[in-house]
């Protein structure tokens, strides 16, 4: 992996972060509207999907014995659609454990 993919993955990881904390990427000020937790949750269900799709047609184009298609970015973006989905999961889970205790809570 060369040294771009690793700048534009630690860019995709910044944008992400900071779009869960609702700030665009000018010192903090958000000139946006703040996005609903709906929202926000659909669009990284979204990124989520279109890394899975991404690593399958790398891996598809890969197998078919495409020229421009290395074994190396094959592999990374296996890893990076394995470690989105192994994310997703666990932002799920959390949120079924937070929906527990809320319905747990007495009123």
């Amino acid at each position: 992996m060369n040294v771009n993919g690793v700048q534009q993955l630690l860019s995709e990881m910044k944008s992400m972060s900071d779009a869960a904390q609702g700030v665009s990427s000018v010192a903090g000020v958000s000139d946006t509207p703040q996005q609903g937790f709906a929202s926000l949750l659909q669009n990284a269900l979204n990124q989520v999907n279109t890394t899975q799709q991404q690593s399958e047609a790398s891996q598809q184009a890969f197998a078919t014995g495409e020229p421009n298609v290395d074994l190396q970015d094959v592999m990374v973006s296996m890893q990076k659609a394995s470690l989105s989905f192994q994310s997703m999961v666990q932002v799920r889970n959390k949120l079924v454990t937070a929906y527990q205790e809320v319905m747990n809570m007495q009123v």
